[in-house]
């Protein structure tokens, strides 16, 4: 399993990826639990991503905001 994390934004503005690729590690039964426990349990749900001007969110549907939801239904015309 590869694992990629990314930071952005901050005081300096200095970005960090870092990657785990779990393969070859004794642990990897742990990271790998870990990984799956962070992901939200969406079988067949939908994701958007939000741009407004440079600004860039990627989410999944059950991590939406009542905002994000009310921009969401006022830019595409249907529930979200």
């Amino acid at each position: 399993m590869l694992i990629t994390v990314s930071r952005s934004g901050g005081f300096t503005g200095v970005d960090k990826v870092r990657k785990v690729d779990t393969s070859a590690r004794r642990d990897a039964e742990e990271w790998e639990g870990l990984a799956r426990r962070v992901l939200p349990p969406v079988a067949d749900g939908f994701h958007y991503r939000i741009t407004v001007d440079d600004q860039v969110i990627d989410l999944p549907e059950t991590a939406l905001t009542g905002d994000q939801r009310q921009l969401i239904r006022a830019v595409l015309g249907e529930e979200a």
